[in-house]
């Protein structure tokens, strides 16, 4: 046989092969179920909570310690307080540097990060096992002795508000922040976790030192220490390095109060924007809610990653816009169901009306199987992603923690993520939306859609530059607003 006779004939062979695969796809195998070890749980007599997992796939070492109180808790006119003060604790203690906290974490092949959520700060260190001491020195060390040094407190201020100048140009960053004030309005979320530019300009290390001094106690703390590690040894080192820390005073937990935002329409105008950013609200629920679990399956089949309507009607079908997702924010007493895409100015009204549409659908309409198998699918799936790393795990173990869950919570989730029924998901979603009480918030160009968006009802119409999000209208008294 020629060498030409054998390839057409291997080709042959092979497109013949491909064609069997095509039509006869294997069977994919089910997932290997998720079973993590059982956190080991002990309260310190200063009120620390202390959980350890034991994770010896690698020499790793990570310690998280979560404080319970985050930007929900950052004082009235001090939006952002939460995050500057833990952002300040990695930049010196009363025995430490800024240079020398980084120099330590850089000589043990580590990495530290700190931050605020809205229902918690924390503190996360990760280092190679043979630098325990070290990390549990360096990270009592940072949580128990910050400094709040007023060179350090100004250049982290002057870092903020430099971000915060950039942002208030960004119609993605703009548009969340106006949804969550309208939306979370009237409680302790309806502000900008990083706070705003007027806000940040006032904060001194006073205030500073005052909230740390309030929320920063070993009673309202838990320290997640996950990686290569005996439980014994853990709970030994976290006792020596922590149980010295004190408590001050009960910590003063703001009140917090379900969300009480209603149907409104504002039109945030940038007048140079290209493209418009939308932003739909609906009710959600707390993250201890019943719902909280039917509401996550809801919320893939609306606007998430496995199966996603919003942008399977706008991307897939009308090519109006590059993404359309949907999201729920659950926190310890308030929720949000928010829809969000973003397309050419010209289209603005007709994506808007796409996306109501999805939502009054996702209303109306019962799930399909289909729909409720893919979801729970992904939902299952992907929870090992979440606990692929130490960091990951301690995170996902701390806010059981935070949201007083059952420490069996995730090993559960999948049996009772497949039990759901279609309706029982439907059922959660009806609840909650209100596609003719939503709340609707648009950034971009408004001379494209402006005539039109009013046939919706009245909006109020804001100029990106009198956008304030320490008012609850939106803009300070005497800005330029119209209401049509």
């Amino acid at each position: 046989m020629s060498a030409q006779r054998y390839l057409f004939c291997l080709a042959a062979l092979l497109f013949a092969v491909l064609a069997l695969a095509r039509d006869f796809p294997p069977e994919a195998l089910p997932p290997k179920p998720l079973v993590l070890p059982a956190p080991a749980l002990r309260v310190l007599p200063n009120g620390l909570k202390v959980v350890v997992i034991e994770r010896h796939l690698l020499p790793i070492l990570t310690l998280r310690l979560v404080v319970k109180s985050g930007a929900e808790s950052d004082p009235v006119t001090l939006p952002g307080t939460a995050e500057l003060v833990s952002a300040l604790l990695t930049e010196g203690t009363s025995t430490r540097s800024a240079s020398q906290i980084s120099e330590a974490i850089d000589s043990s092949g580590g990495s530290v990060d700190a931050g605020a959520d809205w229902d918690e700060s924390y503190v996360s260190l990760s280092v190679l096992n043979d630098h325990e001491d070290l990390a549990f020195d360096l990270l009592a060390d940072m949580v128990i002795h910050p400094t709040f040094a007023p060179s350090e407190v100004e250049r982290k201020r002057k870092q903020t508000l430099s971000g915060l100048e950039v942002v208030r140009d960004d119609p993605d960053y703009v548009a969340d922040a106006a949804l969550r004030r309208l939306a979370f309005l009237g409680t302790s979320y309806g502000h900008s976790e990083d706070g705003t530019i007027p806000s940040v300009r006032r904060m001194t290390p006073e205030d500073l030192r005052a909230f740390y001094n309030n929320y920063y106690q070993p009673a309202n703390a838990v320290l997640a220490i996950v990686g290569d590690i005996e439980t014994g040894d853990a709970f030994e080192r976290a006792e020596k390095r922590f149980g010295a820390w004190t408590n001050r005073a009960t910590p003063l937990i703001p009140a917090r109060s379900p969300a009480v935002g209603s149907y409104r329409i504002v039109a945030i105008d940038k007048p140079d924007a290209v493209q418009t950013e939308i932003r739909i609200g609906n009710l959600g629920v707390p993250r201890r809610s019943p719902d909280y679990l039917a509401l996550s399956v809801a919320d893939q089949i609306l606007g998430g990653p496995s199966e996603n309507r919003l942008f399977k009607a706008l991307r897939s079908h009308q090519g109006l816009t590059y993404g359309a997702s949907s999201e729920l924010l659950s926190y310890q007493s308030a929720g949000v169901w928010l829809a969000k895409t973003f397309t050419r100015t010209p289209e603005t009204m007709k994506s808007l009306y796409l996306a109501l549409e999805q939502i009054k659908r996702m209303h109306d309409h019962p799930i399909t199987p289909q729909e409720l198998e893919t979801a729970q699918g992904y939902l299952i799936g992907h929870l090992a992603l979440d606990f692929e790393t130490s960091e990951g795990v301690a995170s996902q173990t701390l806010e059981l923690l935070v949201y007083n869950l059952p420490l069996d919570y995730w090993n559960r989730f999948p049996e009772k993520i497949r039990a759901l029924t279609a309706e029982e998901v439907w059922n959660a979603a009806r609840q909650r939306l209100a596609p003719d009480n939503s709340i609707i918030v648009l950034v971009g160009n408004l001379s494209g859609f402006e005539k039109d968006l009013k046939k919706l009802g009245p909006v109020q119409f804001i100029p990106l530059a009198e956008v304030d999000f320490g008012s609850q209208e939106l803009v300070p008294s005497g800005g330029q607003t119209r209401c049509k």
